[in-house]
């Protein structure tokens, strides 16, 4: 007995646990909680950047919140283990909730709600009497009528010396809620089909593993590639011109995914239209499809927005990439005294070594990456007055004349002008140990604040905008002059040179030897030390205005420092100005007269060769020729749950237009005889009238108003015995 006692218990604990759980399930402050979490996690999928390679996130936030991030999915929110699931719970929750209420409210709309009495009719907040002049048939005829005219469907019932009137109006609005609800999860599961769902069932249920690092396409086993029957997926394919590819690649946050495609693609060429302002206008790719069942082919154009369909496979225009274009330069050394020249090539995508160049850069085991090209580069070229500039250099305190840094040719606080700036190209240099640096030189100069200047660009990691070394163009529109000063500088015998005729030109003729051998020793003092060449220190700067700095800032007193620092620039710029025309000399070149134009040239000249000791390479590749290979970057796109997804917005549309824009209301109307009377056939009768709605709204309150006097009227009032509203 104790145990069938026992074993009931435990039965209906269970029972009872059962339905606590579905009732938590189908409540409304489940589905509420589960609809913050998504939007919430909705807004950190906005708010940060998904599927990133891990570096990434160390660089631009730290290790701490990078581990964070992974190990709560944030990088990957919409794939993420506890996302799917919460949209498998609130699918849950709303189909429970509609399992539950549905029918009630099916129920409740179908129903007529006939069984009221008098004495209840008259509890109604909204209700109204009258004494009729009509007898009760007839009465009722004509309140028949009305209400039919105004749109509410009626059924009569039949009391003992009395006649019900039920009518209903807007019975749709209960079918919004059910619409709406029915919406929402016809929504998430067109969004699970069309996510990372059915691509990870694949990977837990049927053997997928994502590959890492970089394969031979056709050399991948089947383990991490996709069948052409996958039903749902979302990927990427680069084609370059005449080029033909027939798989899509699936970036995951663990690695890549191969989708093998039912057909071949095959990029016949790509073309792009640009505004007046050198913007792209239009991406255009002219394709051939080759269906690898029948091998029926098909040609086509794929523009932006408009996508081509192919067995259930949507083809987008995404962006268009470099395919491998043929790139020629010529090197010039950065470091030492030489400044001869070398040829040098590459092909985009590709890498090459600098060995065997005849350069400097040989012994330390260089190899240039070839990441980029561009034809066309629109850039924001202004500085915060608004004038052009790309240097963008912060200064502070003595460095106010003195310091001069490397500066983003970019910067989103300025008054922005656009232009082209032509051709460009972006590589990397990488030594033996794998460290590497980007660099990225434009081919031709620009006009910058009236100076014609190169731009070569560099950072230490893709999380930083790139630095812009100008160098200044010569008269042959060449960085020649430039290199020829940059190697002048670090030959001590020609700064030796140029700081004896410095002091020459600046104190003539006879009884000065001392003063000008003064005045040469502070030159070539200055010349070093602006050259490098006096640094003994490891920690102290390599050159430049910053070491000049250094030395003033450590030799000079504070306050003298500013008057010294002026005329120790005064003596640079003498002394520089020799150097250069020591320099052409040697390669037999004339004398630049002095101008205003050799002036400016010279100024900018100083100020690049300042820079120069913060471009850490060494050499400088200037791109010469090339051959441009374009290729495009489609987005293949099969998605089963479009439709679906669809048409759950038609249903919200119409639930939410239901609920907001249909209002319920029902009106009872009790038209009975008058006491000492039968079957309606007295002179007189006598009118009830009662109306309910589910949100009580000024209009609602006039329509009662006016539907109570149309009632009178058709009544043939003779009085109203007792109304409220």
């Amino acid at each position: 007995m104790s145990t069938v006692s026992t074993s009931g218990l435990h039965l209906k604990t269970s029972h009872r646990l059962l339905r606590d759980a579905v009732e938590l399930l189908s409540s409304m402050r489940f589905a509420i909680t589960l609809l913050t979490v998504i939007a919430i996690a909705s807004v950190v999928g906005t708010v940060l950047k998904q599927n990133e390679p891990y570096p990434n996130y160390v660089n631009q936030f730290g290790p701490f919140w990078a581990d964070l991030f992974h190990a709560l999915s944030l990088q990957k929110v919409y794939s993420s283990w506890w996302f799917l699931l919460i949209l498998t719970f609130l699918v849950v929750s709303t189909s429970l909730c509609l399992t539950r209420n549905a029918p009630k409210m099916i129920k409740d709309m179908r129903s007529w709600k006939d069984h009221v009495r008098e004495r209840s009719l008259r509890s109604f907040h909204h209700h109204a009497e009258f004494d009729a002049d009509r007898p009760r048939a007839d009465a009722v005829t004509h309140l028949t009528a009305l209400l039919a005219n105004r749109g509410y469907r009626i059924k009569s019932v039949a009391h003992d010396g009395a006649t019900l009137l039920a009518a209903k109006a807007g019975a749709a609005n209960k079918l919004g809620y059910i619409l709406a609800h029915t919406a929402i999860v016809v929504i998430c599961i067109g969004g699970l089909l069309d996510g990372d769902m059915l691509i990870r069932a694949q990977m837990w249920f049927g053997g997928k593993s994502p590959i890492s690092g970089n394969a031979v396409i056709n050399d991948i086993p089947p383990e991490h590639r996709l069948s052409v029957n996958n039903p749902g997926f979302r990927g990427n394919a680069f084609v370059p011109e005449g080029s033909t590819v027939s798989t899509a690649i699936l970036n995951i946050s663990d690695g890549a995914l191969v989708q093998d495609l039912p057909f071949n693609i095959m990029l016949k060429k790509f073309s792009v239209e640009h505004y007046s302002t050198g913007m792209p206008k239009l991406f255009a790719s002219d394709v051939v499809i080759t269906d690898r069942a029948t091998g029926r082919k098909t040609e086509a154009t794929i523009k932006v927005n408009e996508p081509l369909v192919v067995d259930g496979v949507a083809i987008y225009q995404s962006s268009f990439e470099d395919g491998g274009s043929k790139l020629k330069f010529v090197g010039y050394p950065m470091q030492g005294g030489s400044d001869k020249t070398f040829a040098f090539a590459g092909t985009v995508g590709a890498n090459a070594p600098l060995a065997g160049t005849g350069n400097a850069a040989d012994a330390e085991g260089l190899t240039v990456e070839f990441s980029d090209f561009r034809l066309m580069n629109i850039e924001n070229v202004t500085d915060a007055s608004g004038k052009p500039d790309a240097r963008g250099v912060a200064r502070k305190s003595l460095n106010e004349k003195l310091e001069s840094h490397l500066g983003s040719a970019v910067n989103p606080d300025r008054a922005k002008e656009l232009r082209n700036v032509g051709p460009s190209v972006q590589y990397k240099l990488r030594d033996r140990n794998g460290q590497a640096r980007e660099f990225n030189n434009y081919m031709v100069p620009v006009q910058l604040d009236g100076q014609t200047v190169f731009l070569a660009g560099m950072r230490d990691s893709p999380s930083e905008p790139f630095r812009y070394l100008r160098i200044p163009a010569d008269e042959q529109n060449s960085v020649g002059d430039w290199m020829r000063l940059r190697a002048a500088l670090q030959d001590r015998a020609l700064r030796s040179e140029a700081a004896r005729r410095f002091a020459l030109a600046s104190m003539p003729g006879e009884g000065r030897e001392v003063l000008r051998g003064q005045l040469a020793e502070s030159a070539l003092r200055a010349l070093d030390l602006f050259a490098g060449a006096s640094r003994s220190n490891p920690q102290a700067p390599p050159g430049g205005f910053t070491a000049i700095a250094a030395f003033l800032e450590k030799s000079v007193p504070p306050a003298e420092q500013q008057k010294a620092a002026d005329v120790l620039l005064k003596i640079l710029n003498g002394s520089m100005w020799e150097l250069w025309q020591l320099a052409r000399a040697q390669d037999k070149l004339p004398v630049v007269p002095n101008s205003a134009q050799s002036g400016a040239f010279m100024q900018q000249a100083i100020n690049a060769l300042s820079d120069s000791f913060f471009y850490t390479a060494p050499v400088f590749l200037q791109l010469d020729d090339f051959t441009e290979v374009k290729a495009s970057v489609f987005q293949m796109t099969r998605a089963p749950g479009k439709n679906i997804v669809y048409l759950g917005c038609l249903l919200l549309v119409l639930g939410v237009f239901s609920m907001f824009y249909i209002r319920e209301r029902r009106v009872w109307l009790w038209v009975k005889d008058p006491a000492g009377t039968a079957d309606g056939q007295g002179a007189a009768s006598h009118v009830l009238m009662a109306m309910s709605t589910q949100r009580r709204t000024l209009d609602f309150e006039n329509e009662f108003v006016a539907l109570r006097d149309d009632v009178g009227r058709a009544a043939g009032s003779i009085g109203t015995t007792g109304a409220r509203n």
